[in-house]
């Protein structure tokens, strides 16, 4: 078998075997295909894409190419939830404990924060003493402990990924639909869980910026987990404004405790939390419809069971539990500067993007994988798309440790405002799940 006739056969719209695709990634990964002719074969994917039996066998080859999680030692049916990426998007640290709390093992592998959206292992890492760093068999004791378990994703899970992901940024080849899908699925079905809840962001802070490409996406996906023997669904969630109102590793932490506490009755972040803790519950075989498992869910909420299950997690992985109900234990920037509106009227849109990378401007975020991060920095909005303001009302309150970086900030979050003299039609926050 020879690589060339392997780009040539892709390149001219042929159908590649198992063993063609098998042979390419292992390779690969040993060093063996140079990164110019991985580059060719990406490209002709890029123009070419894949058919649905390339692109699971494609998806396997990489899941194959390291570790995969075997949870087979964990009672239960474990359900993983995993975002496409957005700002305020802190669904994770609300759904799980919601899930768990509803008696569905939550065995969640995650990552860390890059560019302008937030990664769940740095947020958790804002509670003192909280470790995401857990050995296997730590992991696995306390999930059957305690119901539920968030742990840093292990280096060795789907190296083909890490090595085309670095390819596919300088090679243009980032937005293609099969090597996005692989990319995710890839990972999702190494850690082992049996079913998988998808949460497909799409607008303007998301990768997908448009609602048909974000559900051709995430058909693609639903179709791969359900061939690899894991019940999957999909929700396609709006990301035109932050679907939260604090954005910031510790502020996030705080937002998600006061909808746990239930100081927070409305608002999107709940509202696609609830949804897809609901429907964690569902394939986790915990209820036998939607509606049972949201009725069981929001049981969980009101009573006070999710939020003593987040307890639980924090104390399980040294974290001070305390910090749930005295949120004054957490990192706090010193200083905070508040940002009015120009002009009265209605917000008619908030660039989500925009506020993402102010928060990374503030040193929430990074830029590179070994960037250091600000955990107690980022922006609390004070209105949202809808809303009436009038001029001189906040609209936001930015919170850092840099006097010059706050100044620039400043101007860079009323950028992200747009205040119009008419309200605005709102677009359905949750347009189509996929189950």
């Amino acid at each position: 078998m020879l690589t060339p006739d392997i780009i040539k056969k892709k390149r001219d719209g042929q159908v590649l075997s198992p063993e063609e695709i098998k042979f390419l990634v292992s390779r690969y990964v040993k060093g063996e295909v140079p990164d110019y002719q991985m580059s060719a074969f990406l490209m002709a994917v890029y123009f070419r894409e894949m058919s649905e039996t390339e692109l699971l066998n494609f998806t396997l080859a990489m899941r194959d190419s390291g570790e995969k999680i075997d949870l087979s030692g964990i009672r239960g049916v474990k359900v993983d939830k995993h975002s496409t990426g957005g700002v305020g998007d802190t669904t994770t640290l609300i759904c799980a404990p919601l899930a768990s709390a509803c008696g569905v093992p939550v065995a969640k592998m995650t990552g860390r924060g890059l560019g302008h959206t937030g990664g769940t292992a740095d947020k958790l890492e804002s509670i003192p003493g909280f470790s995401v760093e857990l050995s296997k068999e730590a992991f696995f004791f306390q999930v059957n402990k305690i119901g539920i378990s968030i742990m840093a994703q292990s280096q060795e899970l789907v190296p083909a990924d890490k090595k085309l992901y670095a390819l596919r940024d300088v090679t243009a080849t980032i937005d293609s639909l099969p090597l996005i899908a692989s990319s995710v699925m890839s990972k999702k079905l190494a850690a082992g869980a049996d079913a998988i809840v998808l949460d497909v962001k799409f607008g303007d802070g998301a990768f997908m910026k448009g609602l048909d490409a974000a559900g051709k996406l995430a058909e693609i996906m639903v179709k791969i987990g359900n061939h690899a023997g894991k019940r999957t669904a999909a929700f396609l969630t709006s990301m035109e404004q932050p679907l939260g109102n604090y954005i910031g590793n510790v502020l996030e932490v705080i937002e998600a405790f006061k909808i746990l506490k239930g100081e927070e009755k409305k608002g999107d972040l709940r509202k696609v939390s609830v949804q897809l803790a609901s429907c964690m519950v569902l394939l986790g075989g915990e209820a036998a419809s939607f509606g049972e498992a949201e009725k069981k869910v929001l049981g969980a909420l009101d009573s006070g069971k999710g939020l003593d299950k987040m307890e639980e997690l924090i104390k399980a992985q040294g974290g001070d539990p305390r910090v749930v109900e005295d949120t004054a234990l957490l990192p706090t920037a010193a200083l905070i500067q508040t940002v009015c509106s120009d002009a009265s009227g209605y917000v008619q849109a908030i660039s989500a993007e925009a506020v993402g990378r102010t928060s990374l401007l503030l040193g929430a975020g990074r830029t590179k994988k070994e960037d250091k991060i600000d955990l107690s920095v980022g922006i609390i909005l004070k209105k949202r798309v809808g809303d009436q303001v009038e001029k001189g009302e906040p609209l936001v309150e930015i919170r850092g440790n840099d006097p010059l970086k706050l100044n620039f900030c400043q101007k860079k979050i009323k950028e992200a405002y747009r205040i119009g003299t008419e309200p605005p039609v709102l677009s359905p926050l949750i347009p189509r799940i996929i189950l």
